[in-house]
């Protein structure tokens, strides 16, 4: 494999990153065991990958346990990587990006991964219970000790890194060098954004769910029910309503439009959907790296495949086209206008699907009079 510098520093990561969120799953989830993990982390690291991303909240902390022992002998030739932010006791210090949660979290991962340092410390989440100059004073205070190499953030927004950035700035402490964002043909809205305010403030991507929860990879076909076995399947039985609506959105016309598309080139090219979903991501600008998270050996081999495949043109072409991004502007004028100007059927299609989908459950009321969303 070929290494990249994550970001602005001198670290050097494959483009493949091994996520270890399904390592030491509850009985009756999908998952595998430790003997699995431990066989697919060797095989990852035998083909050259050198980056293991986990987070103190993936099974209740077996995954990190899991991924610590699996590395003992081989720690100084991978690149640790952990998150901290999930709720990790009943107390309101157990949670979050405070100073005083941080650093337990901190000793806590350290003592499952049985290392006396973490190569890329992450925050999960962004806290809007605490200032951010807290954080980043604390984030900067585990990299003097040592404990900790570099610091990167999840799931925050363009304004948030910006945020955090200049409070580095600020408190004279370490900026974060990484993002871990949700990217895949399903989910493009990090190109707006995100991507380039990355670019700009000097952090690489670590790229989440590049398959969109299996969709992408054939597991799901319009008008069949998803397997009780399937992650989905699992959210769409679950009790909680907020699930049901996550796996209904996942399922949405529009997904699944995209879906059979990234199938049909799959077929046409001889290789499964999941490499041709992989290799698109893996040569889109501003991606670092993107994260696999296999089950199995024969997953992990399919996801590398993929990863290192060129796909040709007219393919990229045709994936470009079906999984286009709506703005906000587009997004309006294809739910409110019918002129001649207003986007293609399928466009308005695709607008009203992100609609119906709840675009992340925040509606607001448009000027039109109509439904319009609101990021």
């Amino acid at each position: 494999m070929d290494y990249i510098p994550l970001g602005r520093s001198g670290l050097k990561i494959s483009p493949a990153c091994l996520g270890a969120m399904n390592f030491g799953a509850p009985a009756g989830t999908p998952g595998c065991d430790e003997d699995e993990a431990r066989n697919i982390i060797g095989a990852y690291l035998d083909a050259g990958g050198n980056i293991i991303d986990t987070a103190d909240g993936y099974s209740g902390g077996q995954s990190e346990e899991i991924v610590g022992r699996a590395v003992k002998g081989r720690r100084d030739a991978v690149v640790l990587a952990t998150k901290a932010f999930l709720p990790q006791g009943p107390g309101p210090n157990d949670r979050g990006l405070s100073r005083v949660h941080l650093t337990r979290a901190l000793e806590a991962s350290l003592r499952r991964l049985g290392t006396d340092y973490i190569d890329l410390y992450q925050c999960h989440h962004w806290d809007p219970a605490t200032p951010i100059e807290e954080t980043m004073a604390a984030l900067d205070s585990f990299v003097r000790s040592g404990k900790v190499r570099y610091l990167g953030c999840s799931n925050f927004t363009a304004a948030q890194i910006i945020e955090s950035q200049w409070a580095a700035e600020r408190v004279g402490g370490t900026p974060f060098i990484s993002l871990q964002p949700q990217y895949s043909l399903l989910a493009r809205d990090v190109e707006a954004e995100i991507l380039p305010v990355c670019e700009r403030h000097g952090l690489g991507t670590l790229t989440w769910s590049p398959l969109g929860s299996g969709v992408l990879a054939g597991r799901y076909l319009p008008g069949e029910p998803p397997g009780d076995d399937t992650r989905i399947g699992r959210f769409k039985a679950s009790p909680m309503p907020a699930a049901r609506a996550w796996a209904e959105s996942a399922l949405s016309e529009r997904n699944l439009r995209i879906a059979g598309e990234t199938a049909a080139v799959a077929a046409g090219l001889g290789i499964s959907p999941a490499s041709v979903a992989l290799a698109w991501l893996a040569r889109q600008p501003g991606v670092t790296a993107v994260i696999i998270g296999p089950r199995t050996e024969t997953q992990m081999s399919d996801n590398l495949a993929g990863l290192s495949f060129t796909l040709p043109s007219d393919a990229l072409e045709r994936l470009n086209d079906i999984s286009r991004p709506l703005s906000r502007v587009l997004l309006r004028r294809a739910v409110a206008s019918n002129d001649s100007s207003s986007p293609s059927r399928n466009e308005r299609g695709a607008a009203l699907d992100l609609v119906n989908a709840g675009c992340r459950g925040r509606l607001l009321p448009g000027r039109w009079g109509r439904w319009t969303a609101r990021r």
